[in-house]
């Protein structure tokens, strides 16, 4: 259970490692529908008492059969259960008409849809539609989701919310809003990915006691990136050491008006511990910006000869933060742009990439949606309807290491394809992504390669978020996460 909650899969991935158990390893499709059914049931209990009023609403598939479990295990328990099925019940077949006749055989009753759900329940079960929908729901299904998120009651999916996507996180048309979600075998993509922090709520695994054996055949389509993972990765320093060790970042941006990003990213790369930072800046700002971090080495960048001797002198550079559309940074990136270092390029770099594109293989771009759309040459909302594709997209055609900032920010390189679903709505503000440049600059520079440095540097960025935050994420600001940066690459 453990690497399980690590490894995201799609659709088709769990149905064939649903086939091996079923075909290869002697475990029933029934058996594992009675066991889906029992971990709904277990959710529920936690969140309603025993005679407490539950609406069960059922689709036309397994997903529904589910459904059908879990009512017959609550009206066992004492439960006063109304089920509501949207389906014809004389069409349902295989295992879920057996637990549609084993709910009938244990004395519960089945209403049709009628348009209305009665009031007054503790929670309401969601066993519409799982993972195989692929249409945009309408009709009867799609009003049954509007009246279940009317109703304003404690809702828990089986599965996946009906009506989200299990590839993008994206509601097709419309989907349940859950406060807690209860899926099955493996985790799905689509319950991170886009909009699902919106509709999942609390996402509950169950393997179905699936044996090993039944996931060998099958890689996961990404990896989940966890908090408890930085351990693994950041050891604790050798006692004999000096700055030199660790690496010398070179912050390039921060034009006219816009001094505080480079300031933020190059702090940034001092807490997660790069050995030394410079900053490259405009020349009118250059000896205010380390006025109140003196750690930070300070140059105004007035010609191509002082940023050669910045660059020479670093062994990484981080490129972007506090940039603009002027002559300044445009020049500023074209010379960045022409060296050898390994290279975070963000903020108004990625717009000078997207004018001239090319592909290299030692950047790390962290793109926000609308820089991914302005690099492809497509609109934002394209984007985020699938965000795996468009940062596979992005690395095809600018090479390197991807991270698609967002909910659930996604990262694609050489190695593969990961997801990190920590952080929260207050790091929806400026500053943030500098914030998160710094870090992966920082990381690089102590030696970790690109596709790793960002990992981490996404894990930090978000788990220093979110613990700066707390329980107050409105008017959380970017420099908030500077201790907690400091404490997350200090792992106890």
């Amino acid at each position: 259970m453990k690497l399980l909650s690590r490894r995201l899969y799609t659709a088709a991935q769990i149905r064939s490692i649903e086939r091996e158990a079923i075909d290869h390893l002697g475990i029933s499709g029934f058996t594992l529908m009675q066991r889906a059914g029992q971990a709904v049931f277990e959710q529920v209990a936690a969140l309603a008492e025993p005679d407490s009023s539950v609406l069960v609403v059922c689709g036309p598939g397994n997903n529904g059969g589910d459904g059908y479990v879990t009512a017959t295990l609550l009206l066992q328990a004492g439960y006063e259960v109304e089920l509501v099925t949207l389906a014809d019940t004389e069409a349902l077949r295989g295992d879920a008409r057996r637990a549609y006749q084993a709910w009938v055989e244990a004395g519960g009753k089945v209403k049709q849809f009628d348009g209305t759900f009665d009031s007054g329940h503790a929670v309401i079960v969601d066993a519409i539609f799982g993972t195989g929908l692929q249409r945009p729901l309408e009709g009867k299904y799609l009003l049954a989701v509007q009246l279940i998120n009317e109703a304003r009651m404690p809702v828990v999916a089986v599965d996946i919310p009906s009506g989200l996507s299990s590839e993008t996180g994206n509601p097709i048309g419309g989907a349940v809003v859950a406060v807690e979600t209860v899926t099955f075998i493996g985790l799905k993509i689509g319950l991170f990915a886009g909009r699902a922090a919106d509709f999942c709520g609390t996402v509950v695994l169950d393997d179905l006691d699936c044996p090993d054996a039944a996931y060998e055949k099958v890689q996961p389509a990404m990896l989940r990136l966890l908090t408890e993972d930085l351990g693994n990765w950041l050891h604790p320093r050798p006692a004999v050491c000096h700055k030199g060790n660790f690496g010398r970042v070179l912050v390039l941006g921060g034009d006219l008006g816009m001094s505080g990003a480079a300031r933020m990213a190059a702090e940034a790369a001092l807490r997660c511990g790069a050995g030394l930072v410079s900053v490259g800046t405009h020349p009118d700002h250059a000896s205010m910006l380390n006025a109140g971090r003196p750690e930070l080495m300070v140059r105004g960048i007035d010609s191509a000869a002082t940023q050669r001797k910045l660059t020479e002198r670093a062994t990484v550079i981080a490129v972007g933060p506090g940039m603009q559309q002027g002559a300044w940074s445009h020049n500023c990136w074209l010379r960045a742009s022409a060296a050898d270092q390994p290279m975070v390029v963000d903020a108004g770099a990625l717009d000078h990439l997207a004018a001239a594109p090319d592909r290299r293989h030692h950047r790390v771009l962290t793109p926000h949606p609308g820089e991914a759309a302005r690099l492809l040459g497509i609109e934002t909302g394209e984007v985020q309807r699938d965000r795996l594709w468009a940062a596979k997209e992005l690395r095809m055609q600018y090479g390197g290491v991807i991270v698609l900032k967002g909910a659930g920010t996604m990262i694609v390189g050489p190695g593969g394809f990961y997801l990190c679903d920590a952080g929260n709505p207050g790091m929806a503000t400026g500053g943030m992504g500098d914030v998160l440049t710094g870090i992966i600059a920082g990381l690089l520079a102590q030696g970790f390669d690109a596709e790793l440095a960002a990992c981490l540097g996404v894990v930090i960025h978000a788990a220093a978020g979110d613990r700066a935050a707390a329980d107050a994420p409105r008017g959380l600001l970017a420099t908030d996460l500077m201790p907690h940066i400091r404490q997350l690459v200090n792992p106890k």
